[in-house]
């Protein structure tokens, strides 16, 4: 029976990885793969490889136990650049682990353990076009927010408008709960993407 690991990644605080874990185990069970490790990680897929302490564990545990495949539902969840991304591959080849990306049912090694030039043309493309794509959203988003001030729209509430307390409580329930949790206010911030000024404003509800 192959050994394998899983790979899961959720972008903020927030989110879950449990739908990954269970669409791999799903996968693993269907090919009959022994699953020996989950490695689950909350960060910006824009981070740098060495900033990412989770798949850095990750490529330590298969060198040290001679797994020889890693389980991603997505190459999104390996991250978002296309160098980092093509470089966490990189030193997965070099270790002779093979990459199967679920979504697309690819693998970066063939079953000798050689790099398949296939699939590797096709990951780096793949990658090319989610990091243009993401590229093209923000910038449509940032120019339809300029054209909406060129033309004199107003960003915000309305003079006067105040929401109810529940109303807050429901809009800012994610944050709430971090709070109750006793995250800090940075890590809050920067997970669900609100001002600090907005945050002790939740306080009050905690």
């Amino acid at each position: 029976m192959e050994q394998v690991v899983l790979f899961c990644r959720v972008s903020t605080m927030i989110q879950d990885y449990d739908r990954q874990v269970k669409d791999l185990t799903l996968l693993a069970k269907t090919h009959n793969w022994k699953i020996q490790e989950i490695f689950t990680e909350k960060i910006s897929g824009a981070k740098k490889n060495d900033e990412r302490t989770e798949l850095t564990n990750l490529l330590a545990y298969v060198r040290a136990h001679n797994i020889n495949k890693v389980l991603v539902t997505e190459l999104s969840r390996l991250g978002r650049d296309t160098l980092q991304v093509l470089s966490a591959i990189e030193l997965l080849n070099d270790a002779g682990v093979s990459l199967y990306i679920m979504n697309y049912n690819i693998e970066t090694l063939d079953i000798n353990g050689k790099v398949n030039p296939m699939s590797q043309f096709l990951i780096t493309i793949l990658a090319e076009v989610a990091r243009m794509e993401r590229k093209t959203i923000k910038e449509r988003m940032d120019s339809g927010y300029k054209n909406y001030r060129k033309n004199k729209g107003k960003v915000g509430r309305k003079v006067g408008y105040r929401k109810t307390d529940e109303q807050f409580k429901l809009d800012y329930k994610d944050v709430i709960r971090l709070l109750k949790k006793g995250v800090s206010l940075r890590d809050i911030s920067k997970a669900t993407n609100t001002s600090v000024n907005t945050i002790r404003k939740c306080q009050k509800y905690v």
